[in-house]
């Protein structure tokens, strides 16, 4: 992603995912693809940021209730992805869902 998500005023909800990789490819590329194209068709999808470096990847993608996080944590492309990150593309993850408050956004 190359640019910051459009999300409307708060309330809303985030959801931040940490990682770190494991080495080589094996189809994280095209599945990280997928799964955007995935989420954002999903029912309160509301976008999407993420970096990674060599060392780091941090993706957040906002929702505008628990109850969509719960529907996508649940979406069956979702859970391959999940159990194939588990088993093969990330050394360790953090997960962490969070509700935005409060928000300050600068644009030039």
């Amino acid at each position: 992603m190359s640019r910051m998500a459009k999300t409307p005023e708060p309330p809303y909800y985030a959801v931040i995912f940490s990682s770190q990789r494991t080495e080589g490819d094996r189809g994280y590329g095209k599945m990280a693809e997928l799964m955007v194209e995935l989420a954002s068709k999903q029912k309160g999808f509301l976008g999407v940021e993420s970096a990674r470096d060599e060392g780091l990847g941090i993706t957040v993608s906002y929702w505008d209730s628990l109850d969509a996080i719960k529907h996508w944590k649940e979406h069956s492309a979702h859970q391959v992805a999940q159990d194939r990150g588990k088993n093969e593309w990330y050394k360790n993850f953090a997960l962490r869902v969070c509700k935005v408050e409060r928000d300050n956004i600068f644009e030039m």
